[in-house]
């Protein structure tokens, strides 16, 4: 796969506060990429950066080919963007917003109307349509901003944290969406979130503390490197549990046992076979990769 997105040695500093510290990473396209941190990290700065809202102090941006330096208003058009809180009207319609977001496009007439069509039936907004967004709850608001930023058929989607307080329904019907044209238009995800199980799901990770990369890799090599394993014991006493000599904790009807990695599990099952007649090994997750790599909770606010 090619880079769609290049972010070289990016620096942007407030005052005496560098917030983003000669960050850089690569986004293959097509991929589901999550980029994690707690608020200050600097994620929004640098998604700010590379849409162009905001001017970097130092080092390349460069999206599907363009150079932010050289040719913004291009990648601008590359890029769609849900950001953390709604950027619509909340006086106007829904149709009324986006037909005002499609016009900065040059989309008019049969071809406004047939995207519009489009997105309010794999969305499920079709009802809301002359219904003002102030009117709306925040699940159904939430519908028309990822419409606004597919709109123009981008083709990277940076998601800002996008399912934050939203209802389990509205979450699984916005991931069928991007799954879905990530699938048919290899369309690229940007992905910010606090929930766990969506970074879980990314091609790749990247971690940010201070302004840093702390961590990067795929899920299952950031698990393997930061995370550990478990083994659940069923059907033993505690006893026998610390004849194993490892760290472990009581659950209900069972001793969860940490150990370094995958190997070691298996080890201990060969060691003591009469004690493993009911078990499962798991491995630890993003939760635990994100505490170690920060120190801290990635809800942590």
């Amino acid at each position: 796969m090619n880079d769609v997105i290049t972010i070289h040695h990016l620096n942007k500093n407030y005052g005496s506060v560098r917030a983003v510290q000669d960050l850089s990473f690569r986004v293959k396209e097509g991929e589901l990429f999550a980029f994690l941190g707690v608020n200050g990290a600097g994620k929004s700065t640098t998604i700010n950066i590379m849409c162009g809202q905001l001017k970097k102090d130092g080092g390349t941006v460069v999206i599907d080919g363009h150079n932010l330096d050289e040719d913004a208003d291009e990648l601008k058009k590359k890029i769609g963007v849900v950001f953390q809180s709604s950027v619509l009207d909340y006086a106007l319609t829904v149709t009324e917003n986006l037909k005002s977001r499609a016009a900065l496009y040059g989309i008019y007439g049969d071809a406004f109307r047939a995207r519009l069509s489009e997105l309010a039936q794999v969305l499920d907004f079709s009802d809301l349509l002359k219904r003002p967004l102030g009117k709306l709850s925040g699940g159904q608001r939430r519908r028309i901003d990822v419409a606004r930023a597919l709109f123009h058929k981008p083709k990277i989607l940076i998601l800002d944290e996008p399912t934050t307080g939203l209802d389990p329904q509205t979450r699984k019907t916005l991931w069928d969406v991007v799954s879905d044209l990530r699938k048919k238009e290899n369309m690229t995800v940007f992905l910010t979130t606090h929930y766990m199980e969506e970074a879980a799901d990314a091609d790749y990770v990247v971690i940010l503390d201070g302004g840093k990369i702390t961590a990067e890799g795929t899920p299952l090599q950031l698990k393997n490197a930061y995370a550990g394993d478990y083994v659940t014991l069923y059907g033993v006493t505690e006893e026998e549990v610390q004849m194993l000599g490892c760290a472990y904790e009581a659950r209900k009807d069972a001793y969860r046992i940490s150990v370094p990695d995958t190997e070691a599990a298996t080890a201990l099952v060969l060691a003591h076979p009469e004690l493993f007649r009911d078990y499962e090994i798991t491995k630890g997750k993003m939760d635990d990769v994100f505490l170690s790599a920060t120190g801290k909770n990635l809800t942590e606010r």
